[in-house]
């Protein structure tokens, strides 16, 4: 009985083994793919001057605003209280519609700056995912791990890193 368990553990023992031999894996630096890929370098290019531009009319607003703030504190004494409580709403008025404008612009998920960058970068994404699997098919590999993502991958031989086959796809077409 003995002999037969320890038989049996051999055999799946050994037949995980040449099982895990077969699997060939192999792992993407999409950081890396991202920051080389001439449509993507474009895709951030043309976000980060939208970026630039909405940060520049918030910092503007948001110093205009300032200036009225001192401007209103400096003739609040000579104001009725009715005229203070008018240009203290109207500050508000003018703080909330800045808020506003930041929320419309960069709130995620509906903020037009994250709208921009899903429609943007999906298509790239998809490019990318396609050359991929193109070369996971090539190379014959059962897995394919980015190593930029959410997986964490403690340890990448450099032997299989794919990632420069990945560019080469996507500038060759």
């Amino acid at each position: 009985m003995k002999t037969s368990n320890i038989l049996i553990f051999l055999l799946l023992l050994v037949s995980l083994t040449f099982a895990q031999n077969n699997q060939k894996i192999g792992w993407v630096d999409s950081g890396v793919i991202l920051q080389q890929y001439p449509p993507a370098i474009k895709a951030q290019s043309d976000l980060d001057a939208l970026t630039a531009k909405w940060t520049k009319s918030i910092d503007s607003m948001k110093t205009a605003l300032q200036k009225e703030y001192a401007k209103a504190q400096k003739q609040f004494a000579n104001m009725t209280p009715d005229k203070q409580r008018e240009v203290q709403q109207q500050l508000v008025q003018k703080e909330q519609h800045i808020q506003q404008f930041q929320q419309q612009k960069f709130a995620q998920p509906n903020g037009e700056l994250f709208l921009k960058q899903q429609k943007l970068l999906k298509p790239i994404k998809d490019k990318i995912l396609k050359a991929i699997d193109y070369v996971r098919k090539k190379e014959g590999m059962n897995f394919v791990f980015d190593k930029t993502g959410d997986v964490l991958l403690l340890f990448a031989d450099p032997q299989y890193d794919i990632t420069n086959a990945v560019l080469d796809k996507l500038k060759r077409g």
